[in-house]
């Protein structure tokens, strides 16, 4: 029987971070570790709901739905402005209660920093693809190549001499870390066949998530789809109005449209009978009971898609939604329209190819039955198995 141990999870305050992995920390508390769980109080209610103690710090990411920077470079520059502000914080939350083991997010780079320091052994918890063989030579490439990159990479690698670490450069120590899991079908993988043996893909952790509420389907309706942009690219008025043309009055279909907080319901005009609006929906509750998925293609939209088994038309919005929705086009369950070709002849069609396709089908049977068979007792497993013996 495993020992109970003292894990310490360093999150960041962003809910696409944080929700795949809590399942996962509610099961470590529920074999009887000691979770603490560092991150914003702004995210209280999620991590404490899980059993977690609380480890509070005062985040400087951006906390809003849409204050993210576009630019990669600024991107990376707000997570590690981020890291060199809390690991103070942390160092001194922790240095009197050291864990036994470090779990952290790919954007926690001050978990490494401690672990390294303290000889603690750590896993990463990545909500998202990992790096890959080349990935050095594809994306970083491209990434040194735009202005400001050679500053951030030179302020990487001086925060981590100043922290003692002086045999990993930046490029080792975020894309090669000491143990991964990634909490995502190997189908959203690049180059899966080519990533370390460091990494398991534990496919997505998602519990019933009955927190977040149900969902009853309509007794009348014969099929389901749910139109979601996720919670960060919802304010598309003129495309959830050509969704409401493409899919409003289709025999045999109720639609479930979730339009976001920054949606004026009186922009959408006239909403067909077989149509429901919301700002929000229990996204995960609805897609047990779909039978089609209109989604931005964000790793956790795909995700749940996947596990759930429902077929999807991906409209990519930004960042690695357009990699996304081409991972899952090329796995033979969706199909990629984008945001400009939208149209809802397009929409239309899509939606009635895909879910009349029994190659489609059989593919997503296949995906789901194995996802739902891994996740979150395995993952509490793997991470049991890198605790050091007493």
């Amino acid at each position: 029987m495993t020992r109970r141990a003292h894990i310490a999870m360093v999150g960041v305050p962003a809910v696409s971070h944080t929700l795949p992995s809590l399942e996962i920390i509610r099961e470590l508390v529920d074999r009887g570790h000691r979770v603490t769980y560092a991150n914003d109080p702004v995210l209280a209610d999620l991590v404490t709901g899980t059993g977690a103690e609380l480890v509070p710090y005062t985040t400087t990411l951006p906390t809003g739905d849409e204050e993210w920077p576009d630019d990669p470079v600024e991107g990376m520059d707000v997570f590690l402005d981020e890291a060199i502000t809390q690991l103070p914080v942390l160092r001194a939350a922790y240095g009197d209660d050291r864990p036994d083991l470090f779990l952290y997010d790919i954007g926690a780079y001050e978990a490494r920093i401690l672990a390294i320091d303290w000889g603690v052994p750590s896993v990463q918890l990545s909500p998202t693809y990992v790096a890959w063989s080349d990935y050095d030579d594809t994306i970083l490439e491209e990434l040194r190549a735009l202005p400001g990159a050679k500053e951030h990479y030179a302020k990487f690698d001086a925060w981590l001499a100043e922290n003692g670490v002086t045999d990993l450069d930046h490029v080792s120590f975020v894309a090669r870390p000491e143990r991964s899991l990634a909490m995502i079908p190997r189908e959203m993988q690049p180059f899966a066949d080519t990533v370390a043996d460091t990494v398991t893909f534990v496919g997505p952790c998602l519990g019933d998530r009955a927190d977040q509420g149900e969902w009853t389907r309509p007794a009348d309706a014969e099929k389901v789809l749910l139109v979601s942009l996720g919670s960060a690219y919802t304010n598309r008025p003129e495309f959830y109005r050509a969704c409401l043309e493409a899919f409003g009055d289709l025999p045999g279909w109720h639609v479930v449209l979730q339009v976001g907080k920054y949606v004026d319901p009186a922009e959408l005009g006239e909403v067909p009978d077989n149509v429901e609006t919301h700002a929000w929906v229990p996204q995960l509750a609805v897609l047990r009971q779909a039978d089609a998925f209109v989604t931005h293609a964000g790793m956790g939209g795909c995700s749940e898609g996947l596990y759930t088994g429902v077929p999807m038309i991906a409209v990519p919005q930004a960042v690695d939604q357009f990699g996304n929705a081409d991972h899952l086009v090329g796995a033979g369950v969706a199909r990629r329209i984008d945001t400009a070709e939208a149209s809802p002849e397009r929409l239309r069609s899509a939606l009635l190819e895909l879910t009349s396709d029994p190659e489609v089908a059989r593919r997503l049977a296949d995906v789901s039955a194995r996802l739902q068979a891994s996740g979150t007792s395995y993952a509490a497993d793997l991470i049991e198995a890198e605790l050091p013996a007493r």
